[in-house]
């Protein structure tokens, strides 16, 4: 492969922190490089570097002769004044780009619906990003430097621009990098992952998947490596113990190791831990949204009023106890009103929000304008404006013990809000909001801004979550990951459910399947939590009494032509229970060997831990024998 760029001892200090530190790597024809790392560890300042728009204190960046690079910065430098045609074309004539095959795919996968004589800075910050990286994938560049190309893209939009980024090159032609924390997008198109942290760049081979796994060895690794350190410790300080006339009569090279031993313990890296919040009990009536219509204001322009799209249309749609819902749509279809109708914050013209008694509704909102109206506070002040102690996991914490466990140190606590990363401030905006105990949690593209180790705490606090739950996202690995079933807002002002998930969207969207049909006006989640709640559905609405019939409309095709019978699948749904029942039994056993082991690893018994050892292996061999049966039972169930 020709090698087309290349850093060698790159370092770069900001304050007191190395960010980077004597880097050396390269990057070659065929590369498709994913970064990934914690928010402030150097992603966007590697790529700035690596694109000569940012100098480094030490070392040096060399570009081959004639290589050509494109770089998609985060920050908005677009003309404002100039046409959306001037700022991605140039002055190139339509008939020259549009006899492009390449340049009219960029423009048909992101421009669609945006006039090309509209002022930029008229354009909409999504749209203005879109804008962005249209110019740079209508060029000709041989590297392409992406920093969070995802954001501001809906589903459809980022499924485009992998495809795009697949079917760019050959396979041993160009190279991009991308900064993303779609992890969905880092597997479907990257072949190498690079993790920067703590000063310096490890390179993995595979996408965000692959990368997950090779890290958790390492990990695993590490771990056993600490687990026989912290026993040294543990002997060498009883030994240093010991009174002052017994440690006189040893020799000194005994205690210089002791002591470095026990000084050398290794840095814990800053990791995020959301763990579980008190919630407010949740009564059995949640949300329902009654015959509702909502339709944006009219807007004044030079000729007058003009009139605006109605987004939803006399549609019914309810929120049971602990059900989980990922919404999906096309941009300015409604996500982001459906949330604020649900939270009250807008009224409908016509319809009603029906609220239950003990509601508590959250909001995390993508323009993060809780925290800009104290930007001049520090962290700790905004923590603890409203209360000191908080309950976390049946234990009281201060706010400052609280903002440690999330990753925020004491030093990090007294920062102003102004300085705080974008990914900092996302933190911090979500704890705020989980503090507030809501029963109701909805999220409006939570991703932005989080590195990949942020959203899997995340997404680990979410799924523990007990409440009832909608997710706003275009990033389908989180959908798919903490919400039982997904709807879809088409802009034709309904709500539809999708039982084939974000991939039956993108077959709606692509026009190889039609839409689902809505039963009359009326959406009702299919959670099994959500079940429960069906009997209490007011009996005047229209809605039915159970399970709806759109779902069954929405079934793929393909569906019919199983190849199990319906006793078949029983009998799967029956194995699927009872393994499951078998699987809970052994991590039980699981849970008690492991505390077993660490009782015998405090006392030193080597032959207990053998044998505790022996057992534990056959129990992760009888559980990984009962993960593979549930594993083909549900592939005939869901058949």
């Amino acid at each position: 492969m020709a090698h087309l760029l290349g850093a060698e001892g790159i370092s770069i200090t900001f304050g007191t922190r190395t960010v980077l530190d004597n880097i050396t790597l390269g990057i070659d024809a065929g590369d498709r490089i994913g970064i990934v790392g914690r928010n402030g560890d150097g992603k966007s300042t590697l790529m700035r570097i690596l694109a000569k728009s940012t100098t480094p204190d030490d070392g040096r960046v060399t570009w081959r002769g004639g290589t050509t690079v494109g770089f998609l910065d985060q920050q908005d430098i677009l003309d404002h004044s100039a046409t959306l045609a001037e700022v991605v074309l140039g002055g190139m004539a339509e008939h020259e780009w549009a006899a492009d095959p390449r340049m009219r795919d960029v423009a048909s996968g992101l421009l669609g619906g945006i006039s090309w004589d509209a002022p930029v800075g008229s354009l909409s910050g999504g749209q203005r990003r879109r804008a962005a990286l249209a110019k740079l994938l209508m060029s000709d560049a041989e590297v392409i430097m992406l920093d969070e190309p995802t954001n501001h893209l809906d589903v459809e939009g980022v499924a485009w621009l992998a495809n795009h980024l697949k079917t760019r090159w050959k396979p041993t032609e160009g190279a991009f990098l991308v900064v993303t924390h779609d992890r969905w997008f880092l597997d479907e198109v990257c072949s190498t992952t690079w993790e920067v942290h703590d000063g310096t760049v490890d390179s993995f081979d595979g996408g965000y998947a692959a990368y997950t796994l090779t890290r958790a060895e390492r990990d695993r690794a590490a771990a056993v490596a600490e687990q026989k350190r912290q026993q040294l410790v543990k002997k060498e300080l009883a030994w240093l113990r010991r009174g002052a006339p017994a440690r006189t009569s040893k020799p000194k090279f005994r205690i210089d190791a002791a002591n470095a031993l026990i000084d050398d313990v290794p840095a814990h890296r800053d990791e995020v831990q959301l763990k579980k919040m008190a919630t407010a009990r949740l009564g059995k009536d949640v949300l329902d949204l009654e015959n509702l219509s909502y339709r944006i204001s009219e807007e004044d322009t030079a000729e007058g009023k003009v009139e605006q799209p109605v987004l939803f249309d006399d549609v019914t749609f309810r929120l049971g106890p602990g059900e989980r819902v990922g919404v999906v749509g096309v941009n300015g279809a409604g996500k982001s009103t459906l949330l604020r109708l649900l939270d009250d914050r807008i009224q409908p013209q016509s319809g009603r929000v029906k609220r239950g008694k003990t509601v508590r509704t959250a909001v995390l909102t993508q323009e993060v304008t809780e925290l800009r109206e104290r930007e001049h506070m520090r962290v700790l002040e905004v923590m603890t404006e409203e209360k000191s102690t908080f309950e976390v996991g049946g234990k009281e914490l201060s706010g400052a013990q609280l903002l440690e466990t999330l990753g925020f140190s004491r030093s990090r606590q007294w920062t102003p809000v102004r300085d705080l990363s974008g990914g900092e401030r996302r933190r911090l905006q979500l704890l705020k909001l989980m503090t507030g105990e809501p029963n109701v949690l909805m999220l409006d593209e939570p991703t932005n801004d989080l590195d990949t180790d942020t959203l899997a705490a995340m997404e680990d606090l979410l799924d523990g979550w007990p409440g009832t739950l909608v997710v706003v996202s275009h990033d389908r690995y989180l959908l798919e990951r903490v919400t039982d079933h997904q709807v879809a807002l088409l802009g034709d002002g309904k709500i539809r459910a999708l039982p084939g998930g974000v991939e039956q969207y993108l077959r709606i969207r692509s026009g190889q399947e039609p839409a689902p049909s809505v039963d009359g006006r009326t959406y009702r989640g299919q959670s099994s939590s959500a079940a429960a709640a069906t009997s209490h559905a007011p009996a005047n609405t229209g809605a039915p009494q159970s399970a709806p019939a759109e779902p069954s409309t929405a079934e793929p095709a393909s569906s019919g032509d199983s190849a199990y019978s319906e006793a078949q699948k029983r009998q799967a749904r029956k194995d699927m229970q009872r393994v499951e029942k078998q699987m809970e039994k052994l991590s039980a056993q699981q849970t008690e060997l492991h505390d077993q082991m660490a009782a015998a690893s405090e006392s030193v018994d080597l032959e207990k831990l053998g044998t505790l050892q022996e057992r534990l292996s056959s129990i992760d061999a009888e559980l990984a024998e009962a993960e593979e049966a549930w594993l083909e039972a549900s592939e005939i169930a869901e058949s």
